[in-house]
């Protein structure tokens, strides 16, 4: 089976937000055809869009799957649901587990439902820096070393909370 690499962003604020985000890496790691590599520290960020919530816990995680990009979303789907993740419709409001597919191999996937690279990953330092801690060598999707993204984010209000459990 052919296997790929992806890197997952997770964010939750709701709950006890931290521990939702380490039960999603624990549910990760049992997906059928996928191994838990790494995982990042978790950060915590003022939530995007609406301020009248309370911050994000975010983080990264890297899997090796045999999973196709659109099964995997769905799977990590039926993980944010089983998280207690309501849909509402409000964008950017708050959630009890928000994981998206941030990179898969070097597909580039552009459907209704999946977007390959993410498409807010530039603007997100609640991303970069996580994705930085785990994959420090690694050239983005236009050619350009991750450093070199995170140097130009503001990293005002994003905060290292703990470390990650390697793995």
């Amino acid at each position: 089976m052919h296997k790929e690499r992806a890197y997952i962003g997770l964010g939750s604020n709701m709950g006890e937000a931290g521990k939702h985000i380490e039960s999603a890496f624990l549910a990760i790691a049992e997906l059928e055809h996928t191994r838990l590599l790494r995982t990042a520290s978790l950060y915590q960020s003022a939530p995007m869009g609406p301020q009248n919530q309370p911050d994000f816990i975010n983080s990264v995680c890297l899997v090796e799957t045999g999973l196709e990009p659109e099964v995997l979303l769905k799977q990590l789907q039926q993980i944010e649901n089983d998280h207690g993740r309501e849909r509402k419709g409000e964008r950017w409001g708050p959630r009890t587990l928000d994981l998206d597919i941030l990179l898969y191999g070097n597909y580039e996937i552009d459907t209704d439902i999946l977007t390959i690279p993410h498409s807010g990953i530039a603007d997100r330092e609640f991303v970069l820096v996580p994705l930085f801690e785990i994959a420090p060598n690694m050239v983005m999707p236009d050619g350009k070393p991750i450093s070199q993204w995170v140097a130009s984010c503001s990293l005002d209000g994003l905060k290292r909370l703990r470390p990650s459990n390697e793995l």
